[in-house]
């Protein structure tokens, strides 16, 4: 870490999946501290007990963003990249948002992920390179399967709610309880799983289908009279 932006105040990360003995975050952080010791600068530290991708349970990392976006640290310092990021564009986002408040990045046991050298910003911009190719192929194969599956008449999307087998099951037996009264429509859409807007929408169409089925019927009937 040469140092490229000033450094006085770090944030050490850590996390583990679990609190279980062999998921000690002090294996992690021991190591940090020495670190930071060693050049005389100050630290802070977060600590998280869930897995990568539980960013409701990560806590401190989000407090961590949170301080690094006031540029309360100068420096964020991971022991190994896959501690603080879900994958390789969950990092290249976040260290964007981090390098726009001037705060560097690195990773301990990854010398050459340390945005704070010459040599760790030339390979971050050659991740981000890749990255953006990645995702450019991810979106073009997503494209070519829908158009594939579109044209072997496959539906794309989520299905209507209609479609649902629980649905099925059971609009019969409500539809009928709320045409006669017996059952409230706030009701029968929690038991339907849809939203009152979206029964009362279904039940309009029901009623205006009726409505046109019944005036159809009706010319039918006077000429059968006379």
């Amino acid at each position: 870490m040469s140092g490229l932006v000033p450094i006085r105040r770090v944030a050490l990360y850590a996390r583990v999946s679990t609190r279980d003995k062999d998921q000690d975050p002090e294996v992690q952080l021991v190591p940090l501290r020495e670190y930071v010791a060693a050049r005389g600068w100050e630290a802070v530290e977060y600590v998280d007990y869930a897995p990568a991708g539980d960013l409701a349970h990560r806590t401190a990392w989000r407090s961590l963003l949170a301080d690094g976006a006031r540029r309360r640290f100068d420096l964020l310092i991971v022991w190994k990249l896959d501690r603080a990021f879900r994958s390789t564009l969950d990092a290249l986002s976040t260290l964007r948002e981090l390098e726009h408040r001037s705060v560097g990045f690195a990773s301990l046991t990854q010398p050459e992920l340390d945005t704070t050298s010459p040599t760790g910003r030339l390979v971050f911009t050659i991740l981000s390179a890749v990255a953006e190719m990645e995702r450019s192929l991810i979106a073009d194969r997503v494209r070519e399967g829908m158009k594939l599956a579109a044209s072997r008449g496959a539906k794309i999307g989520r299905p209507k709610v209609t479609d649902r087998p629980t649905f099925v099951r059971k609009w019969p037996a409500v539809h009928a309880q709320v045409l006669a009264g017996t059952l409230s429509q706030r009701k029968a859409a929690r038991d339907l799983k849809i939203g009152v807007a979206t029964l009362k929408r279904m039940l309009d169409a029901d009623a205006s289908q009726l409505q046109k089925e019944v005036l159809l019927i009706a010319p039918v009937s006077s000429l059968s009279r006379a």
